[in-house]
């Protein structure tokens, strides 16, 4: 299955996502909080500003980045799933 053709469809061909839906489908984090931690290093995800280079510029996240993030996730927990299991990897 593919990541990113999946969250094409989810958010409609959009190539970048607004980072209010970023945090309410997928980091479950206010936005304040989620780019605190972004900026903290916490979490590695671009966050791409539209617009004018100013504080109030729009922000998103390109869905190739969030693609790429959620599978990284995912091999993490599957490690984590292995060695709990005690399979090899």
């Amino acid at each position: 299955m593919n990541t990113l053709f999946l969250l094409m469809a989810q958010y409609d061909g959009q190539a970048v996502i607004p980072l209010s839906r970023v945090c309410a489908d997928y980091m479950h984090l206010t936005v304040e909080k989620f780019k605190y931690k972004c900026l903290n290093g916490e979490i590695d995800i671009p966050i791409v500003r539209l617009g004018a280079d100013t504080q109030k510029a729009a922000l998103g996240i390109h869905v190739h980045d969030l693609a790429i993030y959620i599978d990284i996730q995912r091999k993490k927990a599957m490690n984590e799933q292995n060695k709990l299991m005690g399979r090899d990897e």
